[in-house]
């Protein structure tokens, strides 16, 4: 089981931009299998030693931001105003821990604070809540006594959360499985193919990239001067089987890995798609499809990359994506490996032809 692994990348510091604790457990847990190099916006690319150049060439990609904050102001009386780094509904920010690293590297303890409802209106009671309203109280009365603990402008912030097993390991609990979720999956699933790299008819190539979660930064630096035929997107997608109809629901846990066709960042590419999808049903892998009026992944810059790449996104299902807190299904995390390494032991030039 890849728990270890998940728990490491899961409790790993790694707001947007600030991703170095992920990628030094990415290049750690890679080095064994894989070739590493990490570009200037901190993009980490994995190839098998020694790979043949022939072959279909297939991107891997996940990201290894997370959704957080950082620190904006100091206020004289040591609360600290902060700004978002990622998607965050505000009502789920207050009231919970954070941790703050610091430039030294130290991580500072920290509680997101609002306005106690003792001494509120009537009518603030009732307004909606905004970020603006909220600090982070880190225990301290001055600015001069938050800044004694190394907390500076600038510092990045995430959930205070640490990761653990449900069930018997077959519910995960933790943060930031958007996408490190996706990350343990990828690295997982390179592990599991270099064995059969020689004699198969892929070329492959993995990034883990970075800034996702602020506008897909780092995969634009990558679709500027990859070369690749396919891309496959793994992705920590948001679980909809909590608050939706039965019939319309698309990313429950414990039904497989989701294949999104479409949402506001891509079209998924029709031929890859049901190759995808034909071989998830010929091996009895366990997969969805969704349609989402919102969101978007890396993938939106590789399918428009070069002349453009036929690209899929395999996400596996998490609840309550953008919170301090999520749930995974471990049996989802198998299926999703399961898929990808189907998808790249059966492509070969003459199916790359006809999708």
């Amino acid at each position: 089981m890849a728990i270890k692994l998940i728990e490491r990348l899961s409790n790993a510091f790694g707001v947007s931009g600030f991703e170095k604790e992920v990628g030094e457990i990415v290049k750690e847990y890679a080095q064994a299998f894989a070739e590493i190099e990490t570009d200037k916006m901190g993009n980490i690319s994995l190839r098998y030693e020694n790979q043949p150049t022939k072959g279909v060439k297939v991107l891997l990609d996940a990201h290894m931001d997370e959704v957080g904050f950082i620190v904006q102001a100091i206020r004289p009386n040591g609360m600290i105003e902060f700004l978002p780094l990622g998607s965050w509904v505000v009502n789920n920010v207050p009231a919970h821990t954070v941790m703050i690293r610091t430039a030294e590297g130290n991580k500072i303890k920290g509680i997101t604070a609002s306005t106690p409802p003792h001494f509120m209106t009537d009518a603030e009671k009732k307004a909606p809540l905004a970020m603006e309203a909220l600090v982070i109280d880190v225990g301290t009365s001055t600015k001069e006594e938050t800044e004694s603990l190394g907390i500076q402008v600038g510092d990045p912030i995430v959930p205070d959360v640490q990761f653990e097993t449900l069930h018997n390991d077959q519910i995960l609990l933790g943060k930031a499985f958007d996408c490190r979720i996706g990350c343990a999956c990828l690295l997982e699933t390179m592990k599991a193919f270099q064995a059969e790299q020689a004699q198969s008819d892929v070329n492959l190539q993995a990034v883990l990239t970075t800034q996702e979660e602020v506008g897909l930064r780092g995969a634009q630096v990558v679709a500027n001067q990859v070369d690749a035929d396919l891309a496959i997107v793994f992705e920590g997608c948001p679980a909809d089987d909590t608050f939706t109809p039965d019939y319309k629901i698309q990313s429950a846990l414990k039904k497989g890995p989701m294949l999104r066709d479409f949402d506001v960042s891509m079209i998924t590419h029709p031929g890859f798609q049901k190759f995808a999808l034909d071989l998830a049903e010929k091996h009895q892998i366990k997969a969805q499809r969704s349609v989402r009026k919102g969101g978007g992944t890396n993938g939106s810059a590789y399918h428009l990359a070069n002349k453009g790449i036929p690209t899929i996104v395999v996400g596996i299902p998490v609840r309550y994506a953008h919170t301090h807190y999520g749930y995974v299904a471990y049996e989802d995390f198998e299926s999703a490996k399961a898929l990808v390494l189907a998808i790249l032991r059966e492509m070969n030039a003459a199916i790359f032809s006809q999708i």
